[in-house]
């Protein structure tokens, strides 16, 4: 599963009841010492920051600077986090920077609770690196910049190029749905007709049914279902009903494995056992599987990873169309917006989101980089695949959202839902959909 760091429906609920209340970042002063803290909640981000300290300590001495780090590090659920830094930006206790999921910034900056930082990043020599559709992606709503993303993905389907192989099925890229599903009904005769296939769906999955399932396809058909200018989401775009009877034809085929999808955590018995096992041949999958799921340190380690599995881009919906990879914004840097010690705080941001110290986080965490200058830096160098998928994002679709997003998360799920359970074509299901998304947006986030 994507290391998601938000229940999007969760982090609105709790920032709204927040309000707007000041917060005062724990960043200190002490013997002409500047001290800044930052918060990391992930393992690997713990891991990774740790390790960097010493460097930015030194590189900050060097142009006579006196800061130190102290690292916050406190492994939490995302709906751990979201309720512990909220209360902290409540109590004045939030730490000067925050390391958290993108898709968490507009609420949070909405709030009141990060700081803007467009003319920071403006005097920055490593701004000018950021690949154009990342600096435009992190530009929100009311046109400013809340955070520093430092690492993205690019989505595609992984397959078991061994399996399928031995199957004597063909593994090149798929040009469309059809041939696509014709690929998966081959491997389903061969694998003693289980489902091949997993695409986050219902509402077990919570918001990746929308993020890591439908939404990529979705972008695949039509991307004009959401406008940032007006802040509406079109529910009559072209992608909508395409999209959910792709899903019914999964579900009637019996090419997903519907059980599964309807357990607590599905990503458990799909792509933690039956994957690596063998037993499912593709996963919709990003690029964090070469590291965060299935790499040697990762949650499900597969032997041989990178020859026994390759990754197609999502097939065109229909003859004509291009095969594209999906791609989104992954973790940033966000500032407390009463640190006492702004500029110290969004020099660390910058100093992890560069060169050596961005590479050896990408690695550890299986990421794209956001800029165009670390597929030459050791030890990002050295991992193909991470470089490969640098190279896809000048080809992958991506397409940025706003507010109503957890709440048409939510209608996905349920619509998907109701299609798992048979109780829906896909034409009812989009109908459903409808309903439920108007209902759950209110007419004012609505075409």
């Amino acid at each position: 599963m994507k290391r998601t760091r938000v229940i999007a429906a969760f982090v609105t609920t709790v920032v709204a009841a927040a309000g707007l209340s000041a917060c005062a970042a724990t960043g200190s002063s002490s013997g002409g010492a500047v001290t800044v803290s930052i918060m990391e909640t992930k393992q690997i981000g713990i891991d990774s920051v740790k390790k960097q300290i010493p460097g930015f300590e030194a590189a900050m001495k060097k142009q006579g600077k006196n800061i130190k780090v102290k690292l916050v590090g406190d492994v939490l659920t995302d709906p751990q986090f979201v309720t512990k830094i909220t209360q902290q930006f409540i109590a004045g206790e939030a730490p000067d920077v925050i390391d958290l999921g993108d898709s968490m910034v507009p609420g949070f900056a909405g709030a009141g609770y990060l700081a803007p930082l467009d003319d920071d990043l403006a005097k920055w020599d490593g701004w000018n690196h950021y690949f154009p559709q990342i600096k435009k992606a992190m530009v929100r709503q009311d046109g400013k910049i809340y955070a520093l993303v430092h690492d993205t993905g690019v989505q595609n389907f992984f397959y078991r190029k061994d399996l399928l192989t031995q199957y004597g099925v063909d593994t090149k890229q798929p040009a469309t749905w059809d041939d696509m599903i014709a690929r998966l009904e081959q491997v389903k005769a061969k694998n003693g007709n289980l489902p091949p296939i997993v695409i986050p769906a219902g509402t077990a999955w919570g918001g990746g049914s929308w993020g890591e399932g439908f939404q990529p396809i979705l972008a695949g058909v039509d991307q004009k279902y959401y406008s940032l200018k007006t802040g509406k989401w079109d529910l009559k775009s072209s992608g909508w009903l395409p999209t959910f009877n792709l899903y019914s034809e999964l579900v009637t085929k019996g090419l997903v494995p519907v059980q599964d999808l309807e357990n607590p955590n599905p990503w458990e018995p799909t792509k933690y056992d039956k994957f690596p096992a063998g037993k499912l041949q593709v996963s919709a999958q990003g690029t964090w599987g070469w590291k965060f799921d299935w790499g040697p340190g990762g949650a499900k380690p597969i032997a041989g990873l990178e020859t026994k599995v390759d990754t197609w881009q999502y097939p065109a919906m229909k003859a004509g169309g291009k095969t594209y990879g999906w791609s989104g914004l992954g973790s940033s840097y966000g500032i407390a917006a009463k640190s006492t010690h702004k500029e110290a705080a969004v020099l660390l941001a910058e100093y992890l989101s560069s060169g050596k110290p961005l590479a050896e986080q990408l690695v550890a965490s299986g990421a794209a980089p956001v800029r165009d200058d670390i597929a030459d830096v050791k030890p990002f160098s050295g991992e193909p695949k991470l470089v490969q998928a640098g190279k896809d994002l000048a080809s992958s679709l991506y397409v940025p959202t706003g507010d109503g997003s957890e709440q048409i998360a939510q209608a996905v799920a349920n619509a998907t839902e109701k299609i798992l359970q048979g109780k829906a074509t896909g034409q009812q299901a989009y109908d459903a959909f409808v309903k439920d998304a108007t209902d759950l947006l209110g007419p004012t986030l609505v075409k």
